[in-house]
Formats: C-alpha cells, structure tokens, sequence
C-alpha cells in the first residue's frame, strides 16, 4: 500500500474498490451493474487512455473470483500500475479516477482487522484460531479425556475420583493456555477472545502468560465444537468493538490535545501545513470525507487554498480530493493513518485531524 501511496501518473489511475459478497449480490450481473453504474460517467470518446484502462478493469471483474473466501476486491491500473487486492471482507464500492491510487479505503480495512486469537475450552476439549482478515492463520486443537466412574465404590472412592477430574481439568486448561502462548509466539496476534464457560473463565486467565492476559479482549459463549462460521461471525462482531473504543480513544486524544493548544490540530488549513512540516505523527480522517484543495508542484505542499503556494510561493495546481492528497502524504512518511467510520467528535472537529509529533 506505501509503494501505491508512492506513485503518480502520468495519466489517469483508476482505483476501483467493489462490494463482491454474496450476501448482497446473489449473481455475478448484480456487482458487475454496479461496476458499470459508477464507470459510466468516466467514459468518454476523447478520453482514449482512461477507456482503456477501465476495460481492462472491466475484463479482470468479469472474469469472477472465488466467492467463497472474496468479499470484496480493490483494483489499481494506470500507466506501469496494475494491482488487484482479493478480500475476505467486504468494502463500500467505489470508482475513482485521479493522478494517483486511491488508498483510504484500503488503508481503512486494513487498519480495522488485526490478529485476533481465540481460545475455545472446556474441562476436555481446546480449540485455539489465529484469525486475521477473517482467514484462520493457524489452529490447534486438543482432547484430553477425564477419568471416568466405572462402578460404584462408595463415597471415598467418588470424592478420589472427582480430585482426580479436577486435576485433570487443571492439567487440560494448563495445556490449553500453552497452546495459546504458542500461537502468540508464532502469529503475534494483538488481542485473544476466550469462549469458555463463565465457570472456568478466572481459572482460564489464571493459567493464562501474563503476556496473554492483557490481551484478552472479551469472553464469549461459544463451546469447543462451534463450527469456523460460528466462530468468525463471532470474533467479527469483537473486532469491530475493539476498533470503535481504540478510535474512540484516539479522537479523545486529539480532543484534548486541541482543546489545551498542545501537540493536537484540526481541519484541513491547520492539518495539512503540519503534514507539509513533517510534524504530523497520527492522522485521522471521516471516512469519506472529501474537499478539494492545492498541491504545489514545486515543494509538494498541500494546502486547502490557492493558488499561491504559502511556502515557496509558487503557483499550485488545484486537485479533486486533497484529502485522499494528505492520505497519501501522510503513508510516505510513515505516518499512521487512522479513518474513523461515524465518529461525530472528529466530526465536529472538521473531519480531520492530527496528533503531532513536535
């Protein structure tokens, strides 16, 4: 995505991003109409190159995708670039034609899913899934059998016997959270879910290495023989909250930061000279937000309004998004990129926003 964000002209880019799942597209003919919906306006006679290359678009969308594990696609073609990006989620389609790749959406679904682990047990069974972009990374599962009361032999021989289960059951779930530490030490997921009965959770965190038990993100109902379906709608619905409260605190972070004058901006006029600074550390954007501005050819500042340069002083050349621009900008530099889907704080704030580094 950093190499995309790198690239510009010459001629047309078309970025396409296409909602393929079958969920809301039953048929092929149902996202191919879309395509061309949102293709029509860009096709123009005297537009020779930018027909071209959304035929090309066109011939790689109809030739399908195995829908079974594709939700949604990306696709960059310009002059020397030809990318396409296979997704096990969906995304909101989208045509957009300009000098360089569009990549907020992309940058968007890919900030939104990290590696999730779960761990499913019960006093027997243990599941543990590495799970990243919805596609299971990684699994182990284990069984360990209880003793089992063949005959009667009285009141002693039942409470031998249930001492002997509960120390097998300890032993299962010692097995079970070593097998969770494997898979952290192999896949180096970011948060874990535990599925376990509400019985076993504080033995389950007890066990747990310390390393795991400040990644747990939630306890879910789901037992050991839930089926991967199951188990993915489920960790999806986690995801999700985790990325709405770590957004969350990140805008509360600016909001602060604003608010006291300190390390903290907002909107385009005070962002964007920031950007051109090389001041900014973290840059958050509405999704779809969009507004023109300036970019200067000479020094490559962007500013939302022209068309002198305020730093060179050089006449700037006006651009459709200087948002997507800023984006862009801000990956060259190794910025991190945070688009926040319905945040009204950041809203209000002017829609973008940044947490600067000096």
């Amino acid at each position: 995505m950093r190499e995309l964000a790198g690239v510009r002209g010459p001629g047309p880019i078309v970025s396409l991003y296409l909602d393929v799942d079958g969920r809301r597209h039953l048929r092929p003919a149902d996202y191919e109409a879309v395509f061309e919906r949102m293709a029509k306006p860009h096709i123009e006679p005297s537009a020779r190159d930018l027909v071209k290359r959304l035929e090309q678009v066109r011939s790689w969308v109809k030739a399908g995708f195995d829908r079974s594990h594709v939700r949604g696609v990306a696709v960059f073609c310009g002059v020397g670039v030809w990318e396409t990006v296979e997704l096990p989620v969906p995304v909101r389609s989208q045509l957009v034609v300009n000098d360089t790749p569009h990549v907020a959406q992309l940058e968007a679904v890919l900030d939104s899913h990290e590696r999730i682990g779960v761990l499913l047990a019960d006093r027997q069974h243990a599941r543990m899934f590495v799970l990243e972009l919805g596609e299971m990374l990684d699994r182990t599962e284990l069984f360990d059998q209880l003793p089992r009361h063949e005959d009667d032999g009285g009141d002693r021989r039942r409470d031998q016997l249930q001492d002997h289960q509960a120390a097998a059951a300890q032993q299962h779930l010692k097995r079970a959270a070593e097998a969770a530490f494997a898979a952290w030490q192999e896949q180096r997921y970011e948060h874990l879910v535990l599925c376990v009965p509400e019985e076993l959770d504080g033995e389950v965190r007890r066990v747990l290495h310390s390393y795991l038990q400040k990644r747990v993100a939630a306890r879910l109902s789901l037992p050991p023989t839930s089926s991967e379906a199951d188990i993915r709608n489920a960790v999806a619905e986690v995801e999700q909250q985790i990325e709405r409260e770590r957004k969350a605190e990140l805008v509360h972070r600016l909001r602060v930061a604003h608010a006291s004058g300190n390390a903290g901006l907002a909107g385009l006029e005070t962002v964007l000279p920031a950007l051109g600074d090389r001041r900014v550390g973290t840059l958050l954007v509405s999704l779809g937000y969009e507004a023109p501005g300036w970019r200067c050819s000479t020094c490559e500042h962007l500013a939302a309004r022209g068309p002198r340069c305020p730093t060179c002083e050089a006449t700037m050349t006006k651009v459709d998004d200087v948002v997507e621009e800023a984006i862009e900008e801000a990956l060259n530099q190794d910025c991190q990129v945070e688009v926040c889907d319905g945040d009204a704080d950041l809203d209000v704030l002017g829609r973008i926003g940044a947490l600067l580094r000096f």
